[in-house]
């Protein structure tokens, strides 16, 4: 894990924060317990970050940008610059489903990874990984933290329209890979459709980004 940017001097740490549960034993604990910690340890950094950053903004403009920094999406696509994906540790089910490219997988591995840290070398340590791979999200937050889904609602309001409508229209494969279809629907009838594997959230997000390119085009 050279992209870490942290030298462990308990590499046990780190392969626990590895360790997903379909492959984890008595003898081999997997990364949960990590994972809830790390959680804890990213949302601090990430509070701290943004409360120094901008003196001025008040609670509710800090807590759009702080739920950007720490979702699930974020922290798997950091797990991704980093190569996490490819020394997870994983049962033979996992691996051939595709495991080590899901977002659930990595952000749950990328936070254990957070918390191997902090056990192994402090808050500090902890925080100098953080902000070395968050830093440009830091930067951009402003845009990142208005979502497809809230800008989608914020065009529909200003139009006098209610909220759109997200309708899952079909699901495929199996339960532990569903694939999802969503169509979001305006009240005037526009639509547009997203499919794909992941959350339905994520697809919910594709759909709403859909529907904004289509209507930027119309204007």
């Amino acid at each position: 894990m050279d992209r870490l940017g942290h030298d462990f001097a308990r590499p046990e740490l780190l392969l626990r924060a590895l360790t997903h549960g379909s492959i984890a034993s008595v003898t081999r604990p997997d990364n949960q317990r990590l994972e809830f910690l790390g959680d804890r340890v990213l949302g601090l950094v990430m509070a701290e970050a943004l409360f120094f950053a901008d003196e001025k903004a008040s609670e509710g403009q800090m807590a759009p940008r702080y739920n950007a920094l720490v979702k699930g999406e974020t922290c798997a696509a950091i797990a991704r610059q980093i190569g996490l994906g490819e020394v997870l540790k994983l049962g033979r089910s996992e691996m051939l489903s595709g495991g080590r490219r899901k977002d659930a997988l990595l952000a749950d591995g990328m936070e254990a990874v957070l918390a191997a840290v902090y056990l192994d070398a402090g808050f500090d340590a902890a925080r100098r990984v953080v902000l070395r791979h968050w830093k440009r999200r830091l930067d951009t937050v402003e845009d990142d933290s208005r979502d497809a889904k809230t800008a989608l609602q914020e065009w529909a309001q200003a139009q006098g329209m209610p909220p759109p409508v997200y309708e899952q229209t079909e699901r495929s494969g199996p339960d532990h890979a569903p694939v999802f279809r969503i169509t979001v629907r305006l009240a005037d009838g526009r639509h547009a459709q997203a499919q794909g594997a992941g959350t339905k959230r994520s697809i919910e997000q594709a759909a709403a980004q859909a529907l904004l390119a289509r209507l930027e085009g119309m204007t």
